[in-house]
């Protein structure tokens, strides 16, 4: 069976999420390291690392992903944010070796009218760079790169964008994919029928390998089939609806995954609990 958890907040301190992912009953756990809109983000102190350990240790469960900054774009085809995006990536990477975080879920970036080919190729470049700045402290730092709704220029809304980026990187080894049911959705790939799910999950296979494929985000969509617009919605009260998260959940090509909520909630995770319940159920 899938291990079910959510994205949970750090406010007051990064050792807080276990507390909060274990009110929930949660089994996997994504996290921001650092405010995810500011580009400013100091180092891990000692003692924030230390309390993060004691509290994953407590917590007993190895699923514990750290998402990348939101305006980090690896794909720009502007120098400066280019080079903003490789340092943040590098400090993200050093952060989450710190802390024994594994894997770093990002988003591919966008090419900004530059094309495809332009954007992929400077997306592979900078993750390439980033590992490299980051060094040897880092080694074990991977990343795994989210499918999007495709909205604008952006990259990844099909399975083989995420492929090709792989394949121009000098890290194949340091990357894998994360794919997000509501960007997924958006994007035109529709898991209410099994026959589309099992076409989705074929390009998927095809262009990436699902044994690169370490993540499931678990997101019902506002918004419909093929909008290309990114609007998350709690599980059964979106487009996608109870019919599309069984499909998912009940795949045995993806039952051993961690799949996370980053759906909407407020700080009493009463949202997360129903979420969860709802998702179980189907189980």
């Amino acid at each position: 069976m899938p291990f079910l958890g959510a994205h949970m907040p750090a406010a007051g301190g990064l050792h807080l999420v276990f507390e909060r992912i274990a009110l929930v009953n949660g089994q996997a756990l994504q996290l921001f390291t650092r405010n995810q809109r500011q580009w400013a983000a100091p180092e891990i102190t000692d003692a924030e690392a230390s309390a993060f350990a004691a509290a994953w240790k407590a917590w007993e469960l190895p699923h514990v992903f750290a998402h990348g900054a939101y305006l980090i774009n690896p794909a720009s085809p502007e120098t400066a944010l280019w080079n903003r995006s490789r340092d943040s990536l590098a400090r993200e990477f050093l952060r989450c070796a710190k802390l024994n975080i594994r894997w770093v879920v990002l988003h591919p970036g966008a090419h900004k009218g530059q094309g495809a080919d332009s954007g992929i190729t400077r997306a592979a470049a900078c993750l390439d760079a980033a590992f490299e700045q980051a060094g040897p402290a880092a080694r074990d730092v991977g990343v795994l790169l989210e499918n999007t709704a495709g909205s604008g220029t952006a990259l990844g809304a099909d399975p083989e964008d995420l492929g090709r980026i792989i394949a121009a990187s000098r890290f194949p080894n340091r990357l894998g994919v994360c794919w997000d049911s509501c960007h997924g959705f958006a994007a035109g790939h529709d898991p209410r029928t099994q026959a589309e799910w099992d076409r989705a999950i074929a390009r998927l296979d095809d262009s990436v390998g699902l044994d690169r494929l370490r993540l499931i985000h678990l997101n019902d969509s506002k918004t419909t089939l093929g909008s290309r617009v990114d609007r998350h919605e709690h599980i059964g009260q979106g487009q996608i609806g109870l019919p599309g998260f069984t499909t998912i959940l009940h795949d045995p090509r993806l039952a051993h995954l961690p799949m996370i909520l980053e759906t909407p909630k407020e700080k009493d995770l009463k949202e997360d609990i129903r979420n969860l319940n709802v998702l179980r159920g189907l189980l």
